[in-house]
Order: structure tokens, then C-alpha cells, then sequence
């Protein structure tokens, strides 16, 4: 039928019905649990401390999955006014395109069908995406609590982003974006405490009520080299259009340094694939953005039929991870240069990519901290303007048609204070992505990786009598690599609209063996158009 997706959606009644008699259930069964086990809730003085205190640890468990359980039910319930949304905004979409492609003739109806406007002739576009991420982690084993730790008793958080995007061709070549950004909601115990923290879409600036940005704005001009040409489709932050494979773009404003660099088929975008910090980006390119994200610059990207040559200078934020930026141009950038090699193999496309960079920002240095007698550290007395670098390695090959593999290295020479995204070091990341079409679900997805993080020696000892950095800061530290997993299964609802569940395990979070391991259950609605 050529409406499937729609009359699946069209027939909730029994499964809402089922998810609310599942609630329901939940809910009665933690009600029978306290009747029949009224020790849980006695006073200290009527058991014993143990025994009371591992009953509350029952008690708290089912209590938090119940929460859990109703906060998911009120995110997957938006399904049905998304599809309203939906519905309307897509309406408007045809009508905007109508009327653009308008712009080529007086009298549209009237136009030979030979005529209809070429990806060329669309002048501007607009798009919205909306993602809605709520994550539980049940109460974990931690020996001791940092001023940066992940809170070790059960959590549950949420995060909304929506955007809006629209583009408009200014001359030959010559493109303006803007994309207007709102989000709300908080990461796990405000995002802390895992340097493969779990929600990309988490930031370290969370708000209660709804905060407003524009997340970017800028110029793209692209120059043609001539020879074969491609045509690029209608996306949100590119308008269609047909371009030289060989060609020149250079791009100016405010950005993201990961909409032209570390790119991945497969392990990108928090919104659709995974979510963990250390699969949307290289972990140890502690690349240039303010606490959202974004941030102003210069990028220009030569593209070759089987190679790429990148290259970014991007201002940096005045303190670590904030969203102030630093106006002293001269002493405070990131320089980033990347080259990338596109091959096949047995026909199946793969590409490996090699980056470098060089940050310079009014950073503290970790050996001057330890050396001074101030205990705990105190790393903002070091701070001076100073350099650290690093680089990267980022490959991606499809196996089959339908299963690609991934993976990223990188390295910081680790002896200066972290600025912008994260305290790793030293990354490896790895995994797999496979579309579901061996189970007639062509559009679903399952993913699975694994990440190693570490920090440098001095980076460790640091961390080791108090320090503090973006995301870790235990107060003291038995180091430990960082691993993590992460598994989803992302399935499709309609044509503009998938579920996810996710599930990821964090073992010597914010690289302390003293805390952790941490599990991590996600589920996730996006919808775009």
C-alpha cells in the first residue's frame, strides 16, 4: 500500500492501551512490593541498617523505572500530535516548493511538462528537524563523590532540541544559511561524570524552560573547477542544485567545526545514529566550540573525484567550555587541516581520512598546577595563552550493502588544560551499522560500538589530588581506561519520523576503576522534514 507508514500510525489505540495497562501494572506491582515488604519504608530504628538500607535500594530501583516508564510513555504519546505537525508542516513544505519553483514561470499550470524547474532553479529552502532524548541509569557502585561525578543513585533526564533551517541562493554559487536552534532539558547529572557521555545532545548549558539561539549563520560560496558534475540534493543547510565534482567551497560564519571535518557515514549524528559523545566526533579532538556547540570561522574544502583537501581556522571560547568567546583574535584559534582518500572495494565505497590541529586559547598547563603547593589544584592560576595539539584518523567501509563498519583513532599530546569538548587524550572507537533490510525493514537501523578513552600521565596525576576538568573531576582517581558500549536499534515510524532505543555501559567512568560501571537506557524520537 503506498500509505503503510501512515496506517501504522493510524491504528495506536491498542498499543497505547497497552503501554498504559503496562504502567498500570508497574505501578501495582511496586504497591504490592511496599505492602508485602513493609520494611522497606520503616523508620531506622525498626531494622536493622543493612537490612533496611538494601530494601530501600529495592524500593528506589522500582521506584525510578516506574518513573522511567511513565516519562517514556509521555515522550512516545507525542507521537500522535508530531503526526499532526507533521501532516501540517509538510503542506506548507509542497506549498513553499510550489511557490518557489513559481519563481521560473508566470503561470505555473500552464508550463509544458519539459519545463519543470531543474535542482538549479530552487532559490530557497527551509527544513525542521525535532529531537526528544530521555535517559535512565539505575543507582551504581562509587566509592567516593567529586565535585564532576556522575551521580551514583538512580537518575532520570531529558533533552529536547528543535530547528529550524532555511537557506537562500544570493548569486552564482553563493549560498546563506541560518538555523534558528531551541533546547531544553538536562544531561545526567548535568553532564558529568563520563567522558563518553551518553547524550550528544546534552549540553553542559542546560535550562528548565526553553532557550533560544541561532545556532548558525553563514555564507558558503562554492566555485566550480569544471569536468563531471553531481547534483546535490534539497537538505537542510544545502539547497539543491548540480556542481563540478571538482570544485572549491569556502564557507564563512558561525558554525560547527563537525559540519566539514571528522564526518562519518555511520557514526555522526547524535539525532539518528549513536548517541555517545565519543561516536559523534573523535574523542580527543578537543575541537573549537563554545558550551553549545558552535562557533565562528573560516573553513575551505578542495574536492576531487576520489579525494578531499580541508582546511578551518575557527575562534575559540574565553573559558573552558563557555559560551562567551574570546575576542583577542590573534592569540586565541584553532587551526584544523584535514585530508581525505574515498576508495572501493569489491564496488563497496569506504574512505579514510586524516586530520590535524592546533588550538591555542588562554589555557592552564597540568604540570604547573601540580607543581604549585595549592591543594586541590587550581588550574585556572596557570592559565596563560598556550598551544596544544593532536591529531586524528577516521576510516569508514560498507562490507555489504546493507552493513558498513567504522572506526576512529585519535591523540593530544595531553599537557594543557582541555578547552572546548572533552578531558580525552587518547580515542579509539569502533562499530557496526546495519540497515534492517534482511527483516523487510529497510529504513530501521542497529548499531553497535565500542570506545577506549585515556588521558596522559600528568592529565592522570591531575585528576589524582583533586583536579577538576569539563567533564571529570572525582576529587581523586584510580585510573582506569575508560570503556564504553553503546547498541540501538532506530526504527522507522514514517518517512519523517523514527523511534530509537538505546543501551549503553560505561566501565571506570571519567577513567576512576573507584566508580562505575554505569548502565544507560535511552529512548529517543526525531522528526524532520
Amino acid at each position: 500500500m503506498a500509505h503503510n507508514g501512515w496506517t501504522t500510525l493510524n491504528k495506536p489505540k491498542k498499543g497505547w492501551k497497552s503501554l498504559r495497562n503496562a504502567a498500570q501494572t508497574l505501578r501495582l506491582q511496586i504497591r504490592a512490593i511496599r505492602q508485602i515488604c513493609p520494611k522497606c519504608l520503616m523508620a531506622p530504628e525498626s531494622s536493622g541498617v543493612k537490612d533496611k538500607s538494601a530494601k530501600i535500594v529495592v524500593a528506589n530501583n522500582l521506584r525510578s523505572i516506574y518513573i522511567f516508564t511513565m516519562r517514556l510513555f509521555r515522550v512516545l504519546s507525542g507521537i500522535v500530535y508530531s503526526r499532526f505537525l507533521l501532516l501540517f508542516g509538510s503542506t506548507i513544505l509542497c506549498a513553499a516548493r510550489l511557490a518557489s519553483a513559481a519563481d521560473t514561470s508566470t503561470n505555473l499550470f500552464n508550463a509544458p511538462a519539459t519545463e519543470a524547474a531543474a535542482p538549479t532553479d530552487q532559490t530557497w529552502n527551509w527544513h525542521f528537524q525535532n529531537t526528544d532524548i530521555i535517559q535512565y541509569h539505575p543507582a551504581f557502585h562509587a566509592r567516593y563523590v567529586g565535585p564532576n561525578s556522575m551521580r551514583n543513585v538512580n537518575e532520570v533526564k531529558e533533552t529536547v532540541s528543535l530547528d529550524l533551517y532555511a537557506g537562500v541562493r544570493l548569486w552564482h554559487g553563493a549560498e546563506f544559511h541560518v538555523d534558528g536552534l531551541m533546547w531544553q532539558g538536562f544531561g545526567l547529572s548535568a553532564t558529568h561524570g563520563a567522558e563518553a557521555f551518553p547524550n550528544g545532545e546534552a549540553f553542559r548549558v542546560g535550562t528548565k524552560v526553553p532557550n533560544v539561539t541561532f545556532a548558525r549563520a553563514f555564507i558558503q560560496q562554492t566555485i566550480g573547477l569544471g569536468g563531471e558534475q553531481e547534483v546535490m540534493e534539497d537538505d537542510a543547510l544545502q539547497l539543491p542544485r548540480k556542481e563540478d565534482v571538482s570544485r572549491l567551497t569556502l564557507t564563512l560564519g558561525k558554525m560547527s567545526a563537525k559540519d566539514i571535518f571528522d564526518n562519518n557515514t555511520y557514526a555522526n549524528d547524535p539525532r539518528s545514529q549513536f548517541m555517545s559523545w565519543s561516536l559523534m566526533a573523535n574523542a580527543a579532538w578537543d575541537y573549537p566550540a563554545d558550551a553549545l556547540g558552535y562557533i565562528t570561522g573560516f573553513a575551505a574544502e578542495l574536492n576531487q573525484p576520489t579525494w578531499a583537501l580541508r582546511a578551518g581556522l575557527f575562534q575559540m571560547p574565553r573559558s573552558a567550555n563557555g559560551v562567551a568567546l574570546d575576542p583577542n583574535y590573534l592569540d586565541a584559534w584553532g587551526l584544523i587541516g584535514e585530508f581525505e582518500r574515498r576508495f572501493a572495494i569489491c564496488e563497496h565505497p569506504g574512505a579514510i581520512g586524516f586530520m590535524a590541529y592546533l588550538n591555542r586559547a588562554h589555557m592552564g598547563s597540568y604540570q604547573e598546577s601540580l607543581d604549585a603547593p595549592a591543594r586541590p589544584v587550581d588550574i585556572q592560576a596557570t592559565r596563560k595563552y598556550r598551544y596544544k595539539f593532536g591529531f586524528g584518523l577516521n576510516a569508514e567501509q560498507e562490507i555489504t550493502k546493507h552493513l558498513g563498519a567504522f572506526f576512529r583513532l585519535g591523540w593530544s599530546d595531553g599537557q594543557n588544560e582541555a578547552w572546548a569538548f572533552n578531558d580525552v587524550d587518547r580515542a579509539a572507537s569502533f562499530g557496526l551499522s546495519l540497515k534492517g533490510a534482511m527483516w523487510r525493514r529497510p529504513n530501521d537501523t542497529v548499531g553497535l560500538a565500542g570506545v577506549i578513552n585515556a588521558a596522559s600521565t600528568v592529565h592522570q596525576e591531575f585528576f589524582a589530588v583533586g583536579g577538576v576538568g569539563i567533564l571529570a573531576g572525582d576529587g581523586k582517581l584510580s585510573y582506569g581506561l575508560e570503556k564504553s558500549m553503546e547498541t540501538y536499534y532506530d526504527f522507522e515510524l514514517c518517512k519523517h519520523a523514527h523511534a530509537t532505543l538505546d543501551y549503553q555501559f560505561i566501565t571506570n567512568p571519567a577513567f576512576n576503576r573507584d566508580r562505575g560501571p554505569i548502565s544507560v537506557i535511552s529512548a529517543r524520537l526525531h522528526w524532520s522534514f
